[in-house]
């Protein structure tokens, strides 16, 4: 009895340590997520500068939105490529590929005099992007030794973080001169290609066989994005993606705007985003898991879609009251931190296909939602009046929960394929 005991005792205990062994993982990871981190501030960077460029450059509020269009939708495009890329010339490879054509776009977007070339040039970083955020989450997969679950939250670690910052260092830079965040992005990524160069294996030996390692043992197509939204688990989550994505960018971009109307100036809104990411980044890590595990990933992200869509109606009546938005933009962050841990996992989990390819068709729905959304939320502005683009980013957001309500019986397999991991 004694001896079952101790046995039981020690199982406990290995199980206590793989809770918290999340951080305990080969030093490829760590650069791969310290180059994610770099990789995701180019989302919110031009943040705090959109009012600046669009006085700089002369341009409309519309016009500077275009700057997260081309982004989105040359990412969405190239999210096809992606897996067909990465197949040939490895993981490691498309990531400095990724890293490269970042660093180039970036800096040739510093030194550019106009909104449209500005706005082009913000598409290439878009592809840049594409490589790597799409190979980024499947090589973090592939190197771990904690499992698909715990890889994911690290991923989503450097995702909050990146978005966190971002804005603070937009901000900074930012109140020296618009052109600042651009220049400061390119340096950064010369620090992440020499990260990855040096730290990251080639191939790591240690991989287990997976659907993320067993990925790279077969060259891909262009097709496979397409075959795998056959599956409708996954085409669900995608769909519904883009729709959230409507109300995403609508306060990633059109409430900056709305604050530099209202007086605030760089440095201000990079603090306010500040708030944002880190409530984005704290929930992703120890909020949504939780959720998951008590309530179960479906019911979990339709209640954090819906009180998203709450944060936007506020700021819908209340455009003009600076603390309103302020906060919502803070609050919000929440809301989308559990979300986007949430509805990650899920898609890992949705159809029977390599990571890579789920991930690179999912991104390819998602992204979509985020190229229109910039420039509809500014021209609704323009059509109607500032409330606009709010009620109608909130309204794409209800949507998107409906739609997963609805497809409810296709999707509750997620949450079974994940306990077995």
């Amino acid at each position: 009895m004694q001896t079952s005991a101790t046995s039981h005792s020690k199982t406990a205990t290995k199980s206590q340590t793989k809770k918290v062994s999340m951080f305990s993982q080969p030093i490829g990871v760590w650069a791969v997520v310290f180059a994610s981190i770099i990789a995701f501030m180019g989302l919110g960077l031009v943040d705090p500068i959109l009012p600046a460029i669009a006085a700089k450059l002369h341009a409309s509020s519309s016009d500077v939105t275009l700057l997260f269009t081309s982004y989105n939708a040359v990412m969405a495009i190239a999210m096809l490529i992606t897996g067909v890329l990465s197949s040939r010339i490895g993981m490691k490879g498309t990531l400095l590929m990724g890293i490269i054509v970042i660093a180039v776009f970036a800096a040739l977007g510093g030194m550019s005099n106009s909104i449209w070339a500005l706005v082009w040039l913000r598409g290439g970083w878009g592809l840049g992007n594409a490589m790597f955020v799409a190979t980024a989450l499947a090589a973090i997969v592939s190197m771990s030794k904690t499992g698909v679950g715990k890889s994911i939250i690290l991923f989503e670690v450097a995702v909050g973080l990146g978005i966190s910052v971002g804005p603070l260092l937009g901000g900074e830079l930012g109140s020296i001169s618009w052109r600042g965040p651009f220049f400061g992005v390119a340096c950064l990524m010369v620090l992440a290609f020499l990260l990855v160069t040096l730290l990251m294996p080639k191939r790591s030996k240690s991989v287990p066989v997976t659907q993320a390692s067993t990925a790279s043992k077969k060259k891909a197509s262009l097709a496979d994005p397409f075959r795998a939204l056959k599956f409708r688990a996954l085409r669900t989550f995608g769909i519904a993606a883009a729709l959230y994505n409507f109300g995403f960018f609508t306060l990633l971009v059109y409430a900056a705007l709305v604050l530099g109307h209202l007086g605030l100036d760089e440095h201000q809104l990079g603090l306010v985003f500040l708030g944002w990411g880190l409530m984005l980044a704290f929930t992703s890590v120890f909020t949504a898991p939780m959720l998951q595990r008590r309530f179960g990933t479906l019911p979990s992200m339709v209640v954090q879609l819906l009180l998203f869509a709450a944060t936007l109606f506020v700021m819908a009546i209340w455009t003009t009251d600076k603390t309103v938005v302020i906060v919502m933009v803070i609050v919000a962050g929440a809301f989308l931190g559990n979300n986007n841990t949430l509805i990650t996992t899920a898609v890992m989990n949705a159809a029977p296909v390599e990571r890579p390819t789920a991930s690179a068709a999912y991104s390819f729905l998602r992204f979509i939602g985020g190229a229109i959304a910039p420039y509809l939320a500014g021209k609704l502005a323009e059509w109607f009046n500032p409330h606009m683009p709010f009620i109608v980013g909130g309204a794409f957001v209800v949507i998107a929960s409906l739609y997963l309500l609805v497809n409810t019986k296709h999707l509750k397999h997620v949450d079974n394929v994940e306990s077995a991991h």
